[in-house]
């Protein structure tokens, strides 16, 4: 028998009490994604509150069982039996609620709060805390309820409590001394829960079971099938045989749900994938008649045709829709398809013709470009896409009306300024996605047309200027550095830079040579690409510059800009640097230069930015030698404590000279990372290939690895592989330019979910996933990617940073050449093999 009844966080946590999360719960694992959808629901409820003051929002569920040991008075206990992960987050949440308002307001807000919801100020120890989280997580959840300097650490509670402390003071408006208290208002009174508590004696683990015991689901769209048919009892058999199942035969499963999802976002850009059931049946219920629903399996099936042609480019009839078809195909985008599904149905309906859909389709891949040039790849991306079709004018022809849109208002479509100003500057080779920064490349060099045949597809990107500094390239830039510059600075500024980027044909010559030596390969290559920077009789600033002038000039020329309409948003984007300052965890630091490099400006313009801007992490800006600038200087005049006492005490080793420990340091390629200009690169699932092209990728991926590190690299490489396979492990190869290699422990059919410790690159990283695991089981348990990281620093060459846990770090592939360390490491994969092979039974699910 259990009593449930509506309540609010104040209700919660009112009074003495305490919520102790029992021990076969899982670890605290909410991601940033689940952390932002409660944001999301808090700043709205906090707005709808302004003019509806009792407004509420309904969060969820919390299943409590009493503690035994609970008496009539005194402290009550209680047991989380299910939703401890959301009340962990929403204690989290006025952790830093608490900490923003005594550091802004009023010290007083400390007190109370603690007091009220945080803490139970009359217990001693344990007893004192309102919410006991398992032991895994308990250092952590104490240093945000204490606010002491470890807050906001790599694990997953460090991360919730940066991430709202970093929305906090994104949203607290000077202009409004009442937005954050009216957040703290919707948070403590306006989010409802239903609390169900069980009975003294209930099982409280057979109920923790029975609500986490979820089979083989049906999918979303299984579900709508059901429901289709269920409103078909007369002509059900027929529309099956002559609508439905042609459908099923074009699409697989997921391209159906694809259909489905795309066709409600063609009315409302907000439905989420994971609402496509529920949002169609709302729909479909305003229907009566089995003729009504019939209708809608038609459209379903005539939407299904476009969409196949839209995954299938091959099958449409005009050469010119069907290429830039194949282009944005190649492109990768999902969020693109609403509107060619669109553009596809217009033409279909008579209102755009085969050369305004080919026309509407250049403007986008020309808005893709465009961004990726100026390093606003992923900025917005999918909202901008999803909205064009319900918001571009309908007066116009099609492809106006897309050029319009995009042309306006803060979506970096960037004007022939802004790229010219941005390939100089700007790290291309560290934002979008690797294929996307490809494909510019590929289609650069068929701008050319070239005569002589290159099998474009084989080719990786290659530094001139190489990504690892020598001697030799240190005296080619010496010559150009200005004032106070130094040759570490200015390879950072060039290296990532479009100017000094081409392609390659995996010529493991190139490499780190000198450019003498790769200037006589390169010229040898029938790229045009090649021979230009061949051409050349030397290769520093001003060499990289004019070549990034000139491929400015041909990007402007083949990608149409946006209208007149459109601003200049060429500015230097602070916000970018803002975001991975952010995300740069306690433990870690980075330099000016590494933050000049990632936003495409000079390491003095950061140190002015940093000086008289509230910028989030400050401190941990260091000059490249680790140490402080002698410049540095709080932005409160009242602060007077060394950074260096803060940095020690977040965890930030210093020698005796005072340089803070190189090895935690973040380059630029981490800070893109964290600022999510890189995206996450995730295993790739092999696509159905083509009737005339069937792909080998492992012989690939082992051509390429061999062409770029030599036999040595690639035989040592070869030997792990085939005993991680011994194992038990299998491989899964990225089907992208460079072939990557994903050791995996498990695959998406288990019923944890896929899971691999590390992705080996041809370009010769051996990457480690700590990002990926943190939500994977059972390596959402920080303790565990701990160890992972101990255990790989016992190998020779290897040091990774504690602060590093939360990104993708690695090493290089030259590691595995000595035998002694490729069976350390061997040692340490079979480890993580016997843990990821824990049965579901002992690795419950998240609640």
């Amino acid at each position: 028998m259990v009593a449930a009844a509506e309540t609010t966080l104040q209700g919660l946590l009112e009074g003495t009490k305490q919520y102790q999360v029992p021990l076969y719960q899982r670890t605290y694992s909410w991601t940033k994604a689940q952390l932002a959808r409660l944001w999301e629901d808090v700043r709205k409820l906090a707005e709808d509150r302004v003019d509806n003051p009792g407004a509420t929002h309904f969060i969820g569920s919390l299943v409590l069982a009493p503690s035994p040991a609970n008496g009539p008075a005194g402290l009550a206990e209680f047991l989380v039996v299910d939703g401890q992960q959301r009340l962990t987050s929403l204690t989290i949440l006025l952790c830093a609620i608490r900490d923003h308002r005594a550091q802004h307001e009023d010290p007083k807000h400390r007190d109370r709060l603690n007091q009220q919801y945080l803490t139970n100020p009359w217990e001693q120890g344990q007893r004192r805390w309102k919410l006991v989280p398992t032991q895994a997580d308990r250092d952590a959840y104490v240093a945000c309820l204490e606010s002491s300097p470890e807050a906001g650490g790599v694990d997953p509670v460090g991360v919730a409590y940066q991430f709202f402390a970093n929305q906090l003071a994104a949203a607290d408006d000077p202009d409004d001394p009442l937005d954050i208290e009216r957040i703290e208002s919707a948070v403590i009174t306006g989010l409802a829960l239903v609390s169900v508590t069980a009975q003294p004696g209930d099982n409280v683990y057979r109920i923790f079971e029975s609500l986490n015991n979820t089979g083989l689901k049906l999918t979303q769209g299984d579900l709508l099938r059901n429901y289709l048919f269920m409103r078909l009892p007369v002509r059900g058999e027929t529309v099956y045989q002559a609508l439905w199942l042609p459908l099923q035969s074009r699409l697989t499963s997921a391209e159906l749900e694809l259909l489905f999802w795309l066709d409600l976002v063609h009315h409302d850009p907000r439905i989420k994938q994971t609402d496509i059931y529920a949002a169609q049946q709302t729909r479909l219920e305003q229907l009566r008649s089995e003729e009504e629903i019939e209708a809608q399996v038609q459209r379903f099936s005539r939407l299904g045709a476009l969409l196949r042609v839209i995954l299938h480019p091959g099958e449409e009839q005009d050469p010119d829709v069907q290429r830039r078809l194949e282009r944005l195909s190649a492109w990768g985008t999902t969020t693109v398809y609403p509107l060619l599904l669109h553009l596809l149905d217009r033409r279909e309906n008579g209102t755009a013709t085969s050369a305004e859909v080919t026309s509407a389709m250049l403007y986008i891949e020309s808005f893709f470009v465009r961004r990726l040039v100026i390093g606003r790849a992923t900025a917005n991306i999918n909202r901008i896409l999803l909205s064009v079709v319900t918001e571009m004018d309908r007066d116009l022809p099609v492809d106006q009306a897309v050029h319009s849109y995009l042309s306006v208002g803060r979506k970096y479509y960037a004007t022939d300024e802004s790229v010219r100003a941005a390939v100089r500057s700007i790290p291309y080779y560290l934002n979008g996605r690797p294929h996307q920064r490809n494909l510019v490349l590929r289609w650069l060099e068929e701008s050319y047309g070239s005569k002589e045949p290159v099998a474009l597809d084989s080719l990786t990107i290659e530094h001139v200027l190489p990504q690892t500094s020598t001697s030799e390239w240190r005296q080619m830039l010496a010559p150009d550095l200005g004032p106070e510059e130094n040759v570490g600075e200015a390879h950072e500024a060039l290296v990532h830079t479009l100017g000094n980027l081409t392609l390659t044909g995996y010529n493991s010559e190139l490499s780190n040579s000198s450019f003498p030596v790769k200037r006589v390969q390169l010229g040898k290559s029938g790229i045009v690409l090649n021979q230009e920077i061949a051409a050349q009789d030397r290769w520093g600033r001003p060499e990289i510059h004019a070549r990034a002038d000139a491929l400015a000039e041909r990007i402007i020329s083949i990608w149409r800009g946006p209208t007149e309409q459109a601003v200049d948003q060429s500015v230097v984007p602070w916000d970018v640097m803002n975001k991975a300052l952010a995300e740069l965890p306690a433990g870690s630091w980075t330099t000016y230069g590494d933050l000049a490099a990632l936003i495409g400006t000079a390491p003095v313009p950061v140190g002015a930015r940093l000086a008289n801007h509230p910028v989030p992490n400050a401190h941990r800006v260091l000059q490249v030698e680790g140490t402080v600038s002698p410049g540095f200087r709080w932005l409160d005049p009242n602060r007077t404590d060394d950074p260096r006492a803060l940095l020690r005490a977040e965890g930030v080793q210093f020698d005796q000279y005072d340089r803070a420990d190189q090895a935690q340091r973040i380059g630029t390629e981490e800070l893109a990372q964290l600022a999510g200009v890189t995206p996450d690169d995730l295993p790739e699932r092999l696509p159905r290939p083509r009737a005339d092209q069937e792909v080998d990728y492992a012989a690939r991926f082992l051509e390429q690895l061999t062409a770029l590190q030599g036999p040595a690299v690639a035989t040592a490489t070869q030997v792990v592989l085939e005993a991680w396979i011994a194992i038990g492990g299998t491989l899964l190869f990225g089907t992208r330019d460079e072939t990557s290699c994903f050791l995996m422990a498990r695959d998406r059919r288990h019923e944890l979910g896929d899971v691999w410790p590390a992705t080996i690159y041809p370009s010769g990283k051996f990457e480690v996933v700590f990002q990926h695991l943190s939500v994977r089981p059972p390596f959402g348990d920080v303790a565990l990617r701990k160890e992972l990281r101990q255990r790989l620093n016992q190998l020779p060459g290897v040091d990774i940073a504690a602060a590093k846990i939360a990104l993708r770090p690695g090493f290089p592939l030259t590691v595995l050449t000595d035998s002694d360390a490729r069976d350390a490491l061997l040692d340490h994969l079979r480890w993580f093999y016997d843990q990821a092979q824990l049965p579901a039974s002992e690795e419950l699910i998240m609640v």
